[in-house]
């Protein structure tokens, strides 16, 4: 157990630092009275979206073409740090209201999300290691969360494609869904569940990549791992995963689905009020579009469609949900942009029936925590999301399996940053397998 006032707030600094992109971002490191420290550092969004919290960047294109985090840093140094001197780190929600109260802005455009998002992070790891409890299991028992009984399943990049990469597929990301009931998934005495979901994953991952060779094509990765290689066709995308399961040894269906990212903001032309697929030469209302993801379902095992339509288009959502929502799973990105007043919208014109949640578009854990409530209450699922401009910190791993979450997308099982998330998250099935045992 700590000693008494072990756990108050000694120390609080932060420094900029580059994210697996090359581009600055902040770590923030908190010093406890007991003399530990621990580190946070913050993703960057290539797509931060419209409706999300801003981060904050010192505009100077001198250094970084203005992308520099100095003044975020300073914010933390000089008017942070002197406010949270003394406090103790279990008091999370008094030290997010603090945040909250700094800035004051709707979308944390004056300290910056990214400012807000560091301390946050870091007081809950600081709360965790003072506590001598796990992370996930720290966040859990101090929100009162429901306990978590197992890992989410993770969604596996396989093609980058849209903003994440210089190819032509117009799509942001093609994913790799595990069937987690699958019986090839099922622990053994030497490899649990999430164990086998992530070595099959990577095994088809690397089957994926001999096919592309041997077919001629690059394999060449984008910003989160996946491959990125020019296409004929998007569809040719989903066809190379489907033999890439079969090659790997594994079924389509059975062992693994598939999941798409349309990232549908940058398809969207708003003045013809059409979707344009260039790489396939096509154009769609929202009507004709909804029929082309019904014809999908018919020759694809997709579960599994993230930001399918324009975030505004809100008739075209409660279509979609309404005909597909009990076929695969609906999921809001931009759509909600992990914003509370977003998804009440959401709820009420019933769209959609998964949330993406990226913890950086809305600053602090406290927040985080109460859109993820709100979306279960209401029963969407929940996909705790990485973002392309990563760090090696794997905390969204905890955070998605203290949420109980049915998802955890991490990116590919390719680079260090993305395979930090999916090395916590075995490393966390193996915690919570022992201690049933």
């Amino acid at each position: 157990m700590p000693k008494k006032n072990d756990n108050l707030i000694a120390a609080l600094s932060a420094r900029e630092i580059l994210n697996a992109c090359g581009y600055p971002t902040l770590e923030a490191t908190l010093t406890l009275s007991s003399g530990q420290k621990v580190k946070a550092s913050v993703p960057v969004g290539s797509s931060p979206g419209v409706f999300g919290a801003k981060d904050l960047h010192d505009g100077d294109r001198r250094r970084y073409q203005g992308r520099g985090v100095l003044l975020a840093a300073n914010h933390i140094n000089e008017l942070i740090a002197p406010r949270l001197l003394g406090i103790s780190v279990d008091k999370q929600e008094e030290i997010d209201r603090i945040l909250i109260d700094l800035d004051a802005t709707p979308d944390r455009r004056q300290l910056g999300a990214n400012t807000i998002y560091a301390v946050s992070v870091v007081v809950a790891r600081a709360g965790a290691l003072s506590s001598g409890l796990e992370l996930f299991t720290y966040i859990s028992s101090h929100f009162k969360l429901a306990q978590p009984v197992c890992v989410p399943t993770p969604l596996f990049n396989m093609f980058n494609g849209g903003s994440y990469a210089d190819t032509n597929l117009d799509f942001q990301e093609f994913l790799l869904v595990p069937q987690k009931e699958s019986p090839t998934f099922i622990a053994s005495t030497c490899e649990g569940k999430a164990e086998r979901m992530v070595r099959a994953g990577a095994e088809v991952f690397h089957a994926l990549g001999k096919l592309l060779c041997e077919s001629g094509y690059d394999v060449d990765t984008g910003l989160e791992g996946g491959y990125a290689p020019d296409m004929d066709s998007s569809l040719k995308a989903l066809e190379l995963m489907l033999a890439a399961i079969v090659k790997a040894g594994y079924k389509p269906r059975i062992d693994f689905n598939l999941g798409l990212d349309i990232g549908s903001a940058r398809l969207y032309d708003e003045n013809a009020k059409q979707y344009i697929f260039a790489l396939d030469n096509s154009y769609f209302s929202a009507q004709s579009l909804l029929s082309l993801y019904n014809d999908w379902l018919q020759k694809y095992p997709l579960v599994y469609l993230e930001d399918g339509l324009a975030a505004d288009d809100w008739p075209a959502w409660r279509e979609v949900t309404a005909s597909l929502g009990d076929k695969l799973l609906i999921a809001g990105d931009n759509l909600f942009s992990s914003s509370l007043e977003r998804l009440r919208r959401g709820i009420a014109e019933k769209a959609a029936n998964a949330i993406v949640i990226k913890p950086n578009q809305i600053g602090t854990l406290t927040e985080t925590v109460e859109c993820a409530k709100l979306a279960q209450r209401q029963n969407y699922q929940l996909v705790i999301s990485h973002r392309a401009g990563e760090t090696n910190d794997d905390f969204i791993a905890d955070l998605a399996v203290a949420l109980c979450a049915q998802y955890l997308k991490a990116g590919s099982l390719s680079r260090g940053e993305r395979v930090a998330k999916y090395n916590r998250l075995t490393e966390i099935a193996a915690i919570m397998a022992a201690s049933r045992k």
